[in-house]
């Protein structure tokens, strides 16, 4: 019996023991292909010699320091990177262990801001449908999936949320792809306009929807015009890149593919790409100015801010992305990962969507794919495609209640920057198996009656 409370408190999970490239390896020998079971955070493999190397280097030289007391090289370094690669006008970094610590600091940053201003009115954040920033309290509470939600309601700041960027569900046929993205950009402006401008903090979306949507992406323009919009009512954009940064879709920030800068960014899974546990805060030089000649700190912490290890680890990642050129290898197995997909997928009767960017893909599963009419979520067909998938020896991440909460299943892949297409093609084999395998107990009950 364990005293750790797993993830599921009737079950025992495997003892991972080891892993290599993209292979996991657990205790009674099976080895799986990890496609994406954190959600995209071991973005360069399993044992990089390089990534181990710099941190067992930063722990004989200073495993830890308080940033109450003192900063690190390695902080420093990671920092000045960061910066020198992020979108226009970001001047500060804030280092956290994570990305809903990354999320919160962001939205006490924003308050700050302009608490700093003498703006005390503001204290709205506007969010989306569908969202998933973390789970904390603040973090969920500003996230959109009202399943992880509903038992902590009642802890929660309240957050007006509007429609997700989803085409596949959200478009009506009598709409072109500009005419959708215009009524989005309408509704936004809307409940901007119902909260008050002056009452509104930051407006926070993905960049490119991770586990809460199944890699939705956006259409082209809706987030120039969420920038427009808050540039037009002076307030923030917080763009949550935990999953989608990084590199996962193909350059090294996920909006610099939609030609728009935010004033936070958050970041965490490929920061560290799982060798550390490391998030951050990218801050536009603004905000950190007017903190600075106002109260002259950020009123925060954390006890492994900043942490020397972690920051090693996670300037060894960018040193290894860039000197492999892996962004450009995300951009051409990406596009060798959707053509795989089409090709197994494409015409089969129960993958209603297939959609991202880069190495961050999804799948969503339909019980019909004429109607797009989703599957019964008691039958929890996503959870049956991760279990059957592990049984195949491959790791993805699977999620209900993509349509509303609570309807709705998809599944995530997110392999290794380092996957070669032929293990691409394993995976999708393994996924195609699994996925089969489930909807075949699926149809089973569905003959006694299930939905």
């Amino acid at each position: 019996m364990s005293h750790i409370l797993h993830r599921s408190l009737r079950h025992m999970p495997p003892v991972a023991v080891g892993g290599e490239g993209i292979y996991l390896r657990d205790r009674q020998g099976r080895t799986c292909i990890d496609a994406g079971a954190g959600a995209g955070v071991c973005s360069l493999g399993y044992g990089q010699p390089d990534i181990l190397a710099a941190m067992r280097r930063q722990i004989d030289r200073c495993a830890y320091a308080h940033t109450g007391f003192f900063t690190s090289d390695a902080a420093e370094e990671l920092a000045e990177r960061l910066v020198a690669r992020a979108p226009a006008g970001i001047g500060g970094v804030y280092l956290v262990s994570g990305g809903a610590e990354a999320m919160e600091a962001a939205l006490k940053l924003a308050r700050q801001y302009f608490v700093e201003a003498g703006e005390l009115r503001r204290s709205v954040f506007i969010a989306r449908r569908q969202s998933d920033h973390g789970h904390t309290l603040g973090a969920l509470a500003l996230g959109g999936n009202e399943s992880r939600r509903r038992p902590f309601a009642a802890l929660l700041m309240d957050v007006p949320r509007v429609s997700p960027c989803y085409e596949y569900r959200g478009r009506p046929a009598d709409q072109d792809t500009a005419e959708y993205t215009a009524s989005l950009l309408d509704e936004l402006e809307a409940t901007i306009l119902h909260a008050g401008p002056d009452h509104v903090i930051a407006f926070c979306a993905e960049p490119v929807a991770g586990i809460g949507g199944g890699a939705v992406p956006p259409t082209p323009g809706y987030f120039r015009g969420v920038r427009a919009l808050c540039d037009k009512y002076g307030i923030l954009f917080i763009a949550d890149e935990a999953t989608c940064g990084m590199g996962r879709t193909g350059t090294l920030f996920a909006l610099e593919q939609d030609g728009v800068a935010p004033d936070l960014v958050t970041l965490a899974k490929g920061l560290g790409a799982g060798y550390a546990p490391i998030g951050a805060v990218l801050v536009n030089g603004a905000i950190v100015e007017r903190l600075r000649a106002g109260s002259g700190a950020f009123s925060h912490g954390h006890t492994c801010s900043g942490h020397p290890v972690a920051a090693a680890a996670a300037l060894a990642v960018q040193d290894v992305i860039e000197r492999d050129d892996l962004l450009i290898q995300v951009q051409k197995r990406g596009a060798t990962l959707r053509r795989m997909l089409g090709d197994v997928f494409g015409g089969h009767e129960h993958v209603g969507d297939i959609r991202g960017r880069g190495l961050l893909m999804g799948l969503e599963l339909v019980r019909n794919r004429a109607t797009r009419a989703p599957f019964a979520p008691e039958l929890k067909l996503h959870a049956l495609v991760r279990d059957r998938a592990l049984e195949a020896g491959l790791l993805v991440a699977a999620a209900g209640g993509t349509v509303d909460g609570r309807q709705g299943d998809h599944v995530l892949l997110a392999p290794p920057f380092i996957a070669s297409a032929a293990q691409l093609s394993e995976i999708v084999a393994r996924l195609k198996e699994a996925i089969d395998a489930a909807l075949m107990e699926v149809v089973k009950e569905a003959q006694v009656g299930c939905f």
